[in-house]
């Protein structure tokens, strides 16, 4: 199981690789399997990081068997989360 440091980089990772992949366009997904190879994640991490995000209200998941994500969405909330961190002076 992952470090709580490590779950905190999956979940960013996972949002920032929708965020850049969609455009910031809640219409378009990314499937679960491309997610996982892009990111280089764990199936079960790749769940969990997508449940607490679904919770916060960040993304959608359709799940298939297995407790897998299938396709993963930004959410509205999603979206203006990323475009506020893009905002945010570094």
């Amino acid at each position: 199981m992952a470090t709580l440091h490590e779950r905190k980089n999956y979940r960013e990772a996972i949002m920032r690789t929708l965020y850049e992949a969609t455009e910031g366009n809640r219409l378009l997904g990314v499937a679960g399997a491309k997610l996982r190879d892009d990111l280089h994640m764990p199936e079960q991490d790749l769940a969990a990081a997508c449940t607490y995000l679904a919770g916060e209200g960040l993304i959608t998941v359709d799940w298939a068997r297995g407790n897998t994500p299938a396709m993963v969405t930004l959410t509205h909330q999603g979206i203006r989360f990323m475009e506020a961190e893009e905002e945010e002076p570094r």
